[in-house]
């Protein structure tokens, strides 16, 4: 294990190994392609939420079975985001960026052919791939930037979360104003993929060398089996029963891969997840909070449309139509941006951790204000307007916070590590929000009632208070030099 470099040595050595004769004028370019890419990867992510409930129709099928269409794609992401890190150290990143652009697109025109459930999901695995950009991207930032413009440039791939969270809504709403189905929609991904690709081509460039090595496909299939027996036997735990054979095979099947995963992982020369990173002290605690934001962020998100959109006659919903229920949501994505790009300052001066803190405690109000007040349209602005500072503070923070302990050589493999847990929660959210509505729908009903909105939302505000401890007592843990990684 080696020592942690001292930030000025740490800033020299990323200077030094990224563009040759490259000024910071000329990485600006590079942070522009590298966060476009970024927003259009978060933009497939999130045009899927507002259409959950058209996608049911268009299907005739289950909330848990459509929920799949956002659950697949986080979850591919999960295993993704490290694959792609760690074929980003030993290939390039540009190269993978490039990669993860050409899935995108091809996932986004097998989604927009499919006729059936199952081709839209296949499509959606495809896209899920492309979670990598933002790791990868990141990876980029910190070798073309000095060290006083790194901390902007991470905030600028950040705030690219907002952005593209906030397009991908409103774009899926302005579509189903004027359509009937939900494929144009995926058209318009691939043309934007398709823009991301050739942009990426012209302008990205790798700030460090390839480095070789070789690829961990063991521990990828490892933890994707873990994952989806997980998931899978959340999500079916209403309608299968939670002590039934099946949903406790699942469960157990899960616990098993995972164990024999970490046991692998510790033994793997090369592995696909650094254990001893994940578990570091100058890492665990980003970890965490970044797993836990992300199931708090991702379950507001997915159970805010649905909630809105529901007819007013259930006597909670208020009958939006899919643009409005994009609306809604805006305030929340545009604030991201916004606060994403403007708390630079506020994590030099506080820390990392403690903004992060912050961020997941507004984020954790949000929530809590849709449990105790939601019968008016001003409740569910006043949660997106909370929920936007929150995550804004939040994520921009743990952009730094998950790779200030450690050395710029392992940039990547940090950032993969922290985007890895975030979208683990946020695959997690997306079947518990599932779960969880499907077993308050009544008997000979079609909608899940007030009740299971309430509970969706309160363990999403219990997610975000816990990253809010965890953030804490990662900077005061952090408060001693802590040995390198």
């Amino acid at each position: 294990m080696t020592q942690a470099l001292p930030a000025a040595e740490t800033d020299a050595v990323s200077r030094s190994s990224g563009l040759r004769g490259a000024s910071p004028a000329q990485g600006w370019p590079v942070v522009a392609a590298a966060a476009f890419g970024a927003a259009v990867t978060v933009m497939q992510q999130s045009a899927v939420l507002p259409l959950l409930p058209r996608l049911q129709a268009e299907f005739g099928t289950s909330v848990t079975a459509v929920s799949w269409t956002f659950t697949i794609s986080m979850l591919v992401g999960a295993v993704a985001t490290p694959l792609f890190s760690r074929f980003g150290d030993m290939y390039g990143r540009r190269r993978m960026l490039l990669v993860s652009f050409v899935l995108m697109l091809v996932g986004s025109v097998i989604a927009g052919l499919s006729s059936s459930l199952p081709a839209l999901l296949a499509g959606r695995v495809v896209q899920g791939f492309s979670v990598a950009v933002i790791p990868l991207s990141i990876g980029v930032v910190r070798g073309v930037l000095p060290p006083e413009k790194m901390a902007t440039g991470i905030g600028t791939i950040s705030a690219t979360i907002g952005i593209g969270s906030g397009f991908g809504l409103v774009l899926s709403g302005v579509i189903a104003q004027y359509t009937t189905g939900f494929r144009t929609v995926f058209w318009v991904m691939a043309v934007l993929a398709a823009a991301a690709l050739v942009i990426g081509a012209l302008v990205l460039r790798d700030p460090t060398p390839p480095q070789g090595g070789r690829p961990d496909i063991p521990g990828a299939i490892l933890l994707a089996g873990g994952l989806v027996t997980l998931l899978l036997g959340i999500t079916e735990g209403q309608s299968w029963g939670w002590t039934s054979v099946g949903v406790l095979g699942l469960f157990a099947a899960s616990a098993v891969l995972l164990a024999v995963w970490v046991a692998v992982e510790r033994r793997t020369a090369e592995p696909l997840v650094d254990i001893g990173l994940l578990t570091h002290r100058g890492t665990i605690g980003a970890s965490v909070a970044s797993m836990l934001l992300g199931f708090a962020m991702f379950g507001g998100f997915s159970l805010a449309p649905q909630f809105v959109q529901a007819p007013a006659a259930t006597g909670y919903g208020f009958g939006a139509s899919v643009l409005q229920a994009g609306l809604y949501l805006l305030p929340a994505s545009l604030l991201m941006m916004v606060v994403s790009l403007a708390s630079g300052g506020l994590i030099r001066r506080l820390s990392a951790p403690y903004v992060v803190a912050i961020g997941a405690v507004l984020t954790g109000a949000s929530e809590l204000w849709l449990v105790l007040s939601h019968a008016h349209v001003t409740d569910v602005l006043t949660s997106m307007t909370l929920l936007g500072i929150g995550i804004g503070l939040a994520y921009s923070a743990l952009a730094t916070m998950a790779i200030e302990h450690v050395e710029p050589a392992r940039t990547g493999v940090a950032s993969g590590v922290n985007s890895l847990v975030r979208m683990l929660g946020a695959s997690i959210s997306g079947a518990v929000a599932a779960a969880v509505l499907a077993a308050h729908v009544p008997v000979n009903g079609a909608l899940p009632s007030v009740g299971g909105y309430e509970l969706g939302f309160g363990i999403t505000a219990i997610g975000a208070a816990l990253a809010a401890v965890f953030a804490v007592g990662f900077g005061l843990l952090n408060r001693r030099p802590a040995a390198g990684y």
